[in-house]
């Protein structure tokens, strides 16, 4: 009767660790994540100023033709 007693008190410590072990994995998911966001942010900064700096070199080509 001890040993099915001191059962559930293992399941916990069994639950903790793979808490523990998921923890772990998604800290490095969540950075890579983090990183690929970071790098998207600054690929649409960059083609937002592309847009604008066509849209100056549009406006002064079609400034002259007029």
């Amino acid at each position: 009767m001890m040993a099915a007693a001191s059962r559930p008190n293992a399941l916990p410590s069994v639950s903790n660790a793979l808490r523990a072990v998921e923890s772990l994995l998604m800290s490095g998911g969540q950075r890579t994540a983090r990183r690929n966001a970071w790098t998207a942010v600054l690929e649409d900064r960059r083609r937002a100023k592309d847009r604008v700096e066509a849209q100056h070199v549009l406006e002064a080509v079609s400034g002259r033709t007029s």
